[in-house]
């Protein structure tokens, strides 16, 4: 345990220390007040969540031992689990034992820090397992609460990514969309092509991938092709614009239709059909409406991704690859795994909580001064630091 808190030093951890009164729960500091007042002791708490999760501690225990030294004081943090384990609910992850006086003021962070990136990062992991032969970019950031929690969720993405190369050898996630966080996927930069905005300023999809590669003739040339739901026609006259670069590998073609219209050439009968000629078990075996939405529903559906394989295979651009997004969580990367959608990258947000009530982690204190002790309830919570 002693060499994982050695790996989470050096990174960056907010709030500073100043910080912390204005930020914490108010009735920590009426505690804090009190044992100032009458008397510290040495305590022992233990964090848990109510669901499983992938252990995810770095940036909480770099937070609590940067504070640590600027109170002049140890905290011991005991994990029970190692980075990117799996954990059970109720199960204690780790425990941290010093002076009353100085970690009762810290809980409020210290399970803001820890309880949104665990789950975060099991559903990393999931999508992960489920598309194992697909690359994932991690495009979070729009969807975050500030700088702080784009952090957490790019450390959560690349734990839970990490997690699937070790247990079922995935590609996992390679990169994500913002260079301040670009170091936890290995990248020196952010990553990626093109917006909607791009297109619309151009005012053509081909014009706009033209624009793309003049001004960066190195880079692959990936391009959003629903701008003017012409998902088909214009990911081929791109294709034909740059034949060679096509036959290279070196075009992607990106598909992020929203949910209120068909892939071009798509509807519900063209969509079963076309599942029955690529993956006829899919339409046989899905359980819920929402598997059906996924399957052969509207916007980037199974179906939408095979449509746009078999176009682009029929016109002699197998190289190609399809690149897809919209709304890609755990569930409908279940589904694409169970259709056999030929998709090469994800690109997706939906890593980050849906139900942000599952993100709550706990805290409790179980021993004052070397005295076993919980509220009524949480007696499965006292166990020690090894």
């Amino acid at each position: 345990m002693n060499e994982m808190i050695g790996r989470c030093t050096g990174m960056a951890a907010e709030p500073a220390a100043e910080d912390v009164a204005r930020l914490t729960d108010h009735y920590f500091l009426r505690t804090k007040a009190i044992v100032e007042r009458y008397g510290d002791c040495r305590v022992t708490y233990a964090v848990f969540m109510r669901r499983p999760v992938l252990f995810t501690p770095r940036l909480a225990v770099n937070w609590l031992e940067r504070i640590a030294a600027e109170r002049g004081t140890r905290f011991d943090i005991g994990l029970n689990y190692e980075e990117g384990a799996w954990v059970g609910a109720g199960e204690p992850l780790m425990y941290v034992a010093g002076s009353l006086f100085h970690l009762v003021d810290l809980e409020t962070i210290l399970l803001q820090k820890l309880g949104a990136a665990c789950v975060a990062a099991y559903n990393a992991y999931t999508m992960c397992v489920e598309l194992p032969q697909v690359t994932f970019l991690a495009m979070d950031a729009r969807h975050c609460a500030g700088r702080e929690m784009a952090e957490m969720m790019a450390y959560a993405a690349s734990v839970g990514s990490e997690a699937a190369r070790r247990q079922a050898n995935a590609k996992g996630f390679v990169g994500n969309a913002t260079a301040a966080t670009a170091h936890y996927f290995g990248q020196a930069d952010g990553r990626g092509t093109m917006p909607h905005g791009l297109i619309g300023y151009a005012g053509s999809t081909v014009r706009a991938a033209e624009m793309f590669h003049e001004t960066f003739p190195d880079d692959d040339l990936i391009v959003l092709v629903d701008y003017f739901g012409r998902e088909i026609a214009d990911s081929l006259e791109v294709c034909r614009r740059f034949p060679q670069l096509a036959g290279q590998g070196r075009v992607a073609v990106r598909l992020d239709t929203h949910g209120g219209r068909f892939l071009e050439g798509l509807d519900p009968q063209a969509s079963y059909a076309v599942l029955e000629r690529h993956a006829p078990e899919s339409i046989r075996g899905y359980r819920t409406d929402a598997e059906l939405r996924h399957l052969v529903g509207t916007g980037v559906s199974a179906a939408a991704v095979w449509h746009m394989r078999e176009h682009l295979n029929a016109e002699g651009f197998d190289k190609v690859r399809i690149v897809v997004s919209s709304g890609f969580n755990p569930a409908k990367c279940r589904v694409m795994a169970y259709a056999k959608a030929p998709i090469d990258v994800v690109g997706t947000g939906s890593f980050l909580p849906d139900n942000w009530g599952e993100t709550y982690a706990t805290a409790d204190i179980v021993d004052y001064d070397g005295v076993a002790k919980v509220k009524i309830g949480r007696e499965f919570l006292l166990r020690h630091p090894k």
